[in-house]
């Protein structure tokens, strides 16, 4: 028989393979299965779903409430190419299917949406058990070696593997948590196969800073709440910390696309903070120039501005002569502070990545167009979002999308190549 695959020899008594057991893969497994397709899913880690326990440690950000119009622009250049995926299984979808596996969620701060529990692992068991009971097959330490013309090569406990299933799906992960099994290992492989690939870079980053040995002694950790941040990203509110390499959490990593790129394009990028929201230019100016002129610049700082501690300090490692600026001067630096960002920080730190199977060479249901029969999922294709939920609902989207596309194809193009469950 002809490989549906394109590649081996298919054992048309061999299920499905699925590589990984992220949540693309799971998702994917569940799809096929729905539709009737025996399923083995195959995960080179000793457990499955590590990162998606990881994330839930501190809560479990599952997706996001706002507005699906809004939701779907979070995507940057990838949001066209995602929208059939995120459409059939938007954000009120992920909702459905945690309640049906007996999770409830709520609606958090920022419409961050989290299951009750806060944790990942319930709604991991729950899934599992559903999967198992529907007759996937899932193999921990598996890990895929090769993909060649005699068949999937798998390293195992027992020893070498090789398989020759109908169709492949890969949800391999990107290249951020490397310990965790996302390491792109797998990249070479593909390009020996001819899949089109983009350079995996950081996404949802720190960046270094050269802050001076003084600022790192006494503020290194701490937090910078209550300010806004601007780059070409656009205007965003929210807390960052001072690193000893530079900045990092939730407001920097809304940033990191834009400043990344400018990085890459301009070999220079900055995040301009407000470090007084709250107040206008003209009201901050007033308040500074009723301090009197005798009083120290601390505490005209405190007292005219509300800075105090690593605020004030961030404010005279950027701008040295601040306390000799004018009212108007420093009001304006302290509503317009550039902090120059020198480059990202290491991939292996950063929570996602941008990168990988580059969209071009996938079909509308996630096909490689050069290897009819393997298809991928998840962070291994070229794609970035912002943190807030985004990532994990287009990985399950995505892990959906491609499964039930996997499911047509084989329905459609090789009718006896594909095991049925019993």
């Amino acid at each position: 028989m002809t490989s549906s695959a394109g590649l081996w020899p298919v054992d048309p008594a061999q299920p499905v393979a699925v590589i990984g057991g992220g949540p693309a893969g799971l998702m994917a497994a569940e799809g096929l299965s729905a539709r009737g397709h025996a399923v083995t899913l195959f995960e080179a880690m000793p457990t499955i779903g590590r990162k998606f326990l990881l994330a839930g440690k501190s809560g479990l950000n599952i997706t996001h409430a706002e507005d699906y119009a809004r939701f779907r622009t979070r995507f940057g250049r990838a949001g066209a190419s995602l929208a059939p995926a995120l459409d059939a299984f938007p954000p009120q979808a992920v909702r459905d299917w945690t309640d049906e596996l007996g999770i409830e969620t709520f609606v958090g701060t920022s419409d961050r949406v989290f299951p009750l529990g806060l944790k990942a692992s319930p709604l991991l068991r729950a899934w599992r058990a559903r999967l198992e009971a529907s007759g996937v097959r899932i193999r921990t330490r598996h890990r895929m070696v090769g993909l060649d013309r005699r068949g999937l090569h798998l390293a195992t406990p027992e020893g070498d593997l090789l398989l020759r299933p109908p169709a492949v799906l890969l949800a391999l992960g990107g290249a951020s948590w490397p310990r965790l099994g996302s390491d792109a290992s797998w990249m070479p492989g593909l390009e020996t196969l001819g899949v089109a690939l983009s350079p995996f870079r950081p996404a949802n980053c720190g960046f270094d800073v050269a802050w001076s040995p003084h600022f790192l002694e006494r503020f290194a950790g701490a937090p910078l709440k209550g300010i806004t941040a601007t780059s070409a990203a656009g205007r965003l509110s929210g807390e960052c910390v001072v690193s000893c390499h530079g900045v990092e959490g939730s407001l920097v990593y809304a940033h990191a696309s834009a400043c990344r790129d400018a990085l890459e394009a301009e070999g220079q990028a900055e995040l301009v903070f407000d470090l007084a929201p709250g107040r206008s230019l003209e009201r901050l100016t007033a308040d500074l120039a009723r301090q009197p002129a005798k009083a120290s610049f601390s505490t005209r700082l405190r007292k005219g501005a509300g800075l105090e501690g690593v605020k004030a300090a961030l404010l005279r490692e950027v701008t040295p002569e601040a306390a000799s600026l004018s009212p108007e001067g420093l009001a304006s630096r302290i509503k317009h502070l550039p902090v120059p960002l020198l480059r990202p920080r290491p991939i292996d730190e950063a929570i996602s990545s941008a990168g990988g199977v580059r969209w071009e060479g996938l079909d509308e249901r996630m096909m490689v167009r050069s290897v009819p029969g393997l298809f991928v999922a998840g962070e291994m294709v070229d794609w970035e979002a912002p943190t807030g939920g985004y990532l994990l609902t287009a990985c399950l989207a995505m892990g959906r999308h491609a499964g039930l596309g996997l499911a047509d194809w084989l329905e459609e193009h090789a009718p006896h190549g594909s095991a049925k469950q019993e």
